[in-house]
């Protein structure tokens, strides 16, 4: 399979901190790709890289073969990214975010509409198309920054914790959506420390620890044992509480 993403070398520093450090990565054409790591192994970081939104310091970055730097533009054009949190404009509704995200990509207004109406009905935001996004709870803001990002038809979707803050059913639909998505021949990404979902949905997984790729493999390979969540900790190191931590919880009331 040829390489949807491909990440070589690359390295991010502030100041005197390293968050990035000579990361490799290939994510293959057509997969569904998990990125898991530690809070600060630089996984955020190296996906605002990635979708252009963040330059390297080193190294090299390229999406269906056209590199993202130094001039991202060409590269945001196959990309679609939600943010753990979209940045969405919370003073325009959910079908103006619409309007306004497919003037951007310089999409006919018939597509707008049509794609924006679909996208409206699947993510359940008919009702609220009208309303502020201001108004809106994370899961919906969620859910419009979902469909803003898949608005244009990109070839590479990339997702930082798409089903935190989602009920089951939502959770449900955009799984069949992003499933939808790479039968067509798209490629998912995403980022989550739910490692139940990455085990459940992707293909292959990388595992990032102090800013560089420490594992890698399909499920089966990191996890023999059947479960992600434990190898995860055997790779990048556990903690326990020693014997006498927080032995006060356990003392009974005066």
């Amino acid at each position: 399979m040829t390489g949807a993403i491909q990440v070589a070398g690359v390295v991010k520093k502030f100041g005197d901190v390293t968050s990035v450090d000579g990361l490799n990565l290939t994510i293959p054409q057509g997969s569904f790709y998990g990125i898991a790591g530690p809070n600060g192994a630089g996984k955020t970081t190296s996906i605002r890289m990635i979708t252009g939104l963040l330059e390297p310091d080193a190294g090299t970055i390229e999406v269906a073969g056209v590199s993202v730097w130094p001039n991202p533009r060409r590269a945001k054009a196959l990309l679609g990214y939600v943010a753990d949190n979209p940045p969405l404009f919370g003073r325009l509704t959910a079908r103006e975010m619409l309007d306004y995200a497919g003037m951007l990509r310089g999409m006919a207004s018939a597509d707008i509409r049509s794609r924006g109406d679909d996208l409206l009905r699947v993510l359940d935001l008919e009702a609220d198309a009208g309303r502020p996004i201001a108004d809106f709870s994370l899961g919906m803001t969620k859910r419009v920054g979902l469909a803003v990002a898949m608005l244009h038809s990109p070839r590479v979707l990339i997702l930082d914790e798409p089903f935190g803050a989602l009920d089951p059913v939502n959770t449900q639909v955009m799984e069949q959506m992003l499933q939808r998505f790479r039968q067509g021949g798209g490629t998912v990404v995403f980022s989550s420390h739910v490692l139940d979902v990455v085990q459940k949905l992707c293909d292959r997984v990388a595992i990032i620890a102090k800013g560089t790729l420490v594992a890698e493999g399909t499920v089966a390979e990191l996890a023999p044992n059947g479960s992600l969540e434990d190898a995860f900790v055997d790779i990048v190191g556990g903690r326990d509480l020693a014997e006498g931590d927080l032995a006060w919880l356990s003392s009974s009331p005066a």
